[in-house]
């Protein structure tokens, strides 16, 4: 049987008190969706409201990977996104939430959302994220009440990175909102590919993170207990 991947995104297009245009960052859908793709893994789309979602940085659409998710199945898939209510996520074997600065608008709170990273990790599935994704585990909670992300080695976009690129546009800081809720926060040099793996729960930096985050979510994915 060939594994499950549902990819949950963001139906933000606008962000912060200048409306700063957004969506899904194109390379943290594109790159993953080539790795799952190449491992033949049924992929799936789902966005919070169902609306079609957004894609931002359209203008690095002549890296391949980029180019073939446009012109292939990958954004056909994705404008077709169902909304996550209507989902049942425990078929799937992982969930993966790529960023943009989108899903620091309608991720941080949305209870549906943290139930259905809770139970997908909870079930020993994997949950995979990268640069804002990860604004998709902060405020989760596991069954025994401590935060998900309490004594995980994760990463995300980090302080440095955001201070450079939209501090006047996002909410917070994600860096610094999940070490508050108890991570063990990981930065690498800015803009450098960095993911992480811990059991579970792989977690990538920036766009230059998101083929690596899919790479270790394959092999989690493919070791004998899965």
């Amino acid at each position: 049987m060939n594994k499950k991947i549902l990819i949950i995104v963001s139906n933000a297009n606008a962000i912060g008190p200048n409306n700063r245009r957004t969506g899904t960052f194109l390379p943290e859908v594109a790159h993953p969706y080539a790795e799952f793709d190449k491992a033949n893994y049924q992929i799936d789309f789902a966005s919070l409201t169902g609306d079609t979602p957004y894609l931002d940085a359209l203008n690095l659409a002549n890296d391949p990977d980029n180019l073939a998710f446009l012109t292939g199945k990958g954004w056909e898939k994705m404008q077709k996104a169902v909304k996550l209510s209507t989902v049942d996520v425990s078929k799937y074997d992982a969930v993966f939430v790529p960023g943009g600065l989108a899903s620091m608008v309608d991720m941080p709170e949305n209870e549906l959302l943290k139930k259905v990273i809770k139970e997908t990790y909870e079930r020993n599935a994997v949950v995979g994220a990268v640069c804002h994704g990860p604004v998709s585990l902060l405020n989760v909670k596991l069954s025994n009440g401590t935060y998900l992300v309490n004594g995980k080695n994760i990463t995300s976009f980090t302080d440095e990175e955001e201070n450079g690129y939209a501090i006047a546009d996002v909410p917070f800081l994600l860096e610094s909102a999940l070490t508050k809720q108890g991570a063990k926060f990981h930065a690498a040099a800015v803009w450098s590919a960095h993911s992480i793996a811990d059991g579970n729960l792989v977690t990538g930096q920036n766009p230059a993170s998101a083929k690596g985050v899919a790479e270790k979510m394959i092999v989690i994915l493919e070791s004998p207990k899965k």
